[in-house]
């Protein structure tokens, strides 16, 4: 009996203990604060004409729920990234899961990193609240990073409609899912790859680019810091045109 009073004492110590741990893990997400603002189009979605390059595209992914960014930006590296924002200023208005927006355009406000799609500012709040949460303007916010998912998407290579065959090429990838950057592009020419110039936001060009199908690789950095490398043979075919995008094997 002595034996098994211990063993229920033990027992019952390992659960309040369990039980006291549980609501610290639960609230351990890694919030980091800011503020953030909105901007309006008559269609409440994002602008095609984002500073990030993407076009239509830029406007419609996420349905939507875009954001332009100020310090999260890094010179177009912070283009295409998904974080989940929520607003702190009501517990009354706002939601604990807030949005996921996918960073389209840069952007700075009254102290914000964040300047939100009219759609993504409307979802942060709750239902029938959303009028309220607009009448502030400004809000306080938390947000992470989170992967970016694109269900049954492989990433798309698009040629940028600058550009013109043979003469000049401009590239932009689309449906880049996970949590990871494309810090440079390298492209296969004369055998050997030759780092691709930045030329605005997420948008990558060479003049006289190699003529016949376009091999490329995608140079890649995480959070950690951790960098590799992945190749996309002959991604981009030899008569490739200006607007049109054309789909790899690959995802990160």
């Amino acid at each position: 009996m002595g034996n098994m009073g211990f063993s229920l004492k033990l027992r019952y110590c390992c659960l309040v203990s369990v039980m006291m741990l549980l609501p610290a893990l639960c609230y351990s997400d890694n919030f980091d604060k800011s503020r953030a603002t909105y901007y309006s189009r008559p269609d409440g979605l994002g602008t095609p004409s984002g500073a990030c390059g993407f076009g239509e595209y830029g406007r419609n992914i996420s349905d939507g729920n875009v954001a332009g960014v100020y310090r999260l930006y890094n010179n177009g590296i912070g283009c295409g990234a998904c974080y989940q924002v929520r607003c702190t200023t009501s517990p009354q208005i706002c939601t604990d899961k807030g949005v996921n927006i996918v960073v389209t355009d840069y952007g700075q406000g009254d102290n914000t990193d964040f300047i939100l799609s009219h759609h993504a500012f409307e979802a942060m709040a709750q239902p029938g609240t959303a009028d309220r949460l607009f009448a502030y303007g400004v809000v306080d916010v938390e947000y992470q990073r989170v992967p970016c998912q694109y269900v049954g998407h492989k990433i798309q290579v698009k040629v940028h409609e600058y550009s013109r065959n043979p003469d000049y090429l401009a590239i932009i990838m689309l449906y880049q899912a996970g949590k990871s950057d494309i810090v440079s592009v390298d492209i296969w020419q004369q055998g050997k790859w030759v780092e691709m110039r930045r030329s605005f936001g997420a948008v990558f060009d060479m003049s006289n680019p190699p003529l016949g199908a376009i091999s490329l690789r995608f140079n890649v950095q995480d959070s950690t810091g951790s960098k590799w490398a992945v190749e996309a043979p002959n991604v981009i075919p030899p008569n490739w045109k200006a607007g049109v995008a054309y789909d790899t094997n690959i995802q990160l």
